[in-house]
């Protein structure tokens, strides 16, 4: 059995493969935001981006989100920014699915300062150094490794400071711990079968450190988060 956890799966999911209906995508989204209330890649980003964009200390600044799903990091990113008052900040939220892009804005009245932009995560529509810092989650696990080097490579070339990508980490006990839960806790069939297929598609530490380097990432690095979260940082090469 452990042999299946040695390289990363090449299986699609039904979210790349498009089979399924209006109505079960609708019902996805919807125990999506249910299960990201628990297993949500917040924490992670609150203890590596956040951190980080603390220490530098700008009073502005802006970020996109590549592959934003409903913008739930967006939203976490304006509320930590509100909070410390004199920060501003201009968040993008990028999605190729029109249904997702249009979800950012719907979930995220109130907050004026996150944007959405339906495009592709291969051909970012914006300049070099466009935004300060480029974030991704739970997103590169949908490429094989040459699409992963080339998202790296767009969200390098927009952030001018630094990018950060989060996503899972593959572990035979992650994989045991969701599909044992699934079948007791889900009920969306494209949660339950992707969400373990996304876990055979993530990524040791080494390899998500290898990708980083071959996109020419300056400064790579890989860091492990609960629960059984990779955060990749790093910067452009000058």
């Amino acid at each position: 059995m452990l042999e299946r956890f040695r390289q990363r799966s090449l299986e699609l999911e039904h979210i790349d493969k498009g089979d399924y209906t209006a109505e079960e995508y609708e019902s996805c989204l919807v125990e999506l935001r249910r299960v990201n209330r628990w297993l949500g890649d917040a924490g992670a980003l609150r203890r590596t981006a956040l951190r980080e964009f603390e220490r530098d200390g700008a009073r502005e600044f802006s970020l996109l989100d590549v592959g934003a799903g409903s913008g739930e990091l967006l939203r976490v990113v304006a509320r930590w920014a509100r909070g410390r008052g004199a920060r501003r900040a201009r968040l993008v939220g990028v999605e190729l699915n029109e249904r997702s892009a249009r979800g950012i804005l719907e979930e995220s009245g109130g907050l004026a300062e996150i944007a959405s932009v339906r495009a592709d995560a291969l051909r970012l529509p914006f300049d070099d150094d466009a935004f300060d810092y480029c974030i991704c989650s739970l997103f590169t696990h949908h490429f094989r490794d040459e699409g992963v080097v080339a998202v790296l490579g767009e969200m390098a070339r927009v952030a001018r400071r630094r990018i950060y990508v989060i996503d899972l980490h593959r572990h035979a006990l992650a994989y045991f711990l969701y599909t044992t839960a699934g079948r007791l806790l889900l009920r969306s069939r494209l949660v339950r079968e992707d969400g373990a297929l996304s876990i055979l598609r993530g990524f040791a530490p080494a390899e998500l450190q290898h990708l980083g380097e071959r996109a020419g990432l300056r400064g790579a690095k890989v860091v492990r988060r609960f629960p059984y979260r990779l955060v990749l940082s790093g910067s452009k090469s000058r």
